[in-house]
């Protein structure tokens, strides 16, 4: 792709908002990936119709970013367009809370908060933004976010703005069907509740004093990369990849740089300079020790920007 000339027919405010050559390594919270060639925020539905129409005049892909979590990024980089939600405004309309897709998810559940609506505390502590929550379901501790989910602007593959209901995603565990489709959210709109405030904030603050003990949070790392199973029996609940990757001798495992989290089985960590190759070694290593201790197939919940191999 010819950067400079597609940049040369952007306008002005759009050429000083978008970003060539922007290390992958910036953009994710692993903390891997070479360069990608162009970087466009969309802050609203004209935005993303016009950088959608720039990758397709051009013949180039396109990639939709949140905020980098549950991401491998390619060492050798990505030649295409990645947009990524930029709107972080925030509208409460009774019950309803509209937010743009950019917003970081955590800092919406302490502002929804702040409003004295209730119902997101369980997530407190996820990384990413609200769009990336909406569109992987994200979710923990038996709640997911697809539950709060009234209406969402999507732009399309094809470039169309729509607004859909909760029923275009097609919510299951950690999954959505616009997660692989290319389908950028804009802004979404949630349900909560007007309820007891104290007690979720105290939820809230525990539930970050967990995370913070379970979870690397001051270390480069992309959550959870293996999909909990789903249960062995009708009525139980999920099994814990992170268990059974302990039990199988995970936490011990290391490739170069990339180390399986010493509390925490089912995520890597990048010791400094982990390449992408380095990451995918050891995820292999972990799939097969659970296979090869309890005849169980491993399914991975990150997602791979550009060819993580390379």
């Amino acid at each position: 792709m010819n950067v400079p000339q597609i940049l040369r027919t952007l306008s002005t405010a759009d050429q000083a908002l978008v970003r060539p050559g922007v290390p992958l390594r910036e953009l994710t919270t692993l903390g891997i990936g070479g360069k990608a060639a162009l970087v466009c925020p969309v802050r609203n539905p004209e935005q993303a119709r016009r950088f959608h129409s720039l990758a397709r005049e051009n013949d180039v892909p396109v990639f939709v970013l949140g905020g980098g979590s549950n991401i491998l990024a390619a060492d050798r980089g990505y030649s295409g367009i990645i947009l990524c939600a930029a709107s972080r405004r925030l509208d409460c309309r009774g019950e309803v809370v509209h937010v743009g897709a950019g917003l970081p998810f955590d800092d919406l559940i302490a502002r929804t908060l702040d409003l004295g609506l209730t119902g997101l505390e369980f997530a407190s502590g996820i990384p990413g933004t609200v769009g990336g929550a909406v569109v992987g379901n994200a979710g923990c501790y038996g709640h997911e976010i697809g539950e709060f989910l009234v209406e969402a602007t999507i732009l399309t593959p094809d470039g169309r703005v729509e607004t859909v209901g909760p029923e275009a995603f097609g919510f299951r565990y950690r999954a959505t069907d616009l997660r692989e489709s290319g389908h950028l959210v804009l802004e979404v709109g949630l349900r909560l509740t007007r309820g007891d405030v104290a007690a979720a904030a105290a939820d809230r603050a525990e539930r970050i004093a967990d995370r913070r003990r379970k979870h690397p949070v001051d270390l480069p790392s992309a959550g959870s990369w293996f999909r909990n199973l789903p249960p062995a029996r009708p009525g139980e609940r999920r099994r814990a990849a992170g268990k059974l990757l302990e039990e199988a001798g995970a936490l011990s495992f290391r490739e170069g740089d990339a180390q399986v989290f010493p509390r925490h089985a089912n995520m890597i960590i990048n010791r400094g300079r982990a390449s992408s190759s380095d990451v995918l070694a050891l995820a292999a290593r972990m799939k097969q020790a659970v296979r090869q201790k309890f005849g169980l197939a491993l399914q991975e919940e990150v997602r791979y920007l550009g060819d993580a191999t390379a």
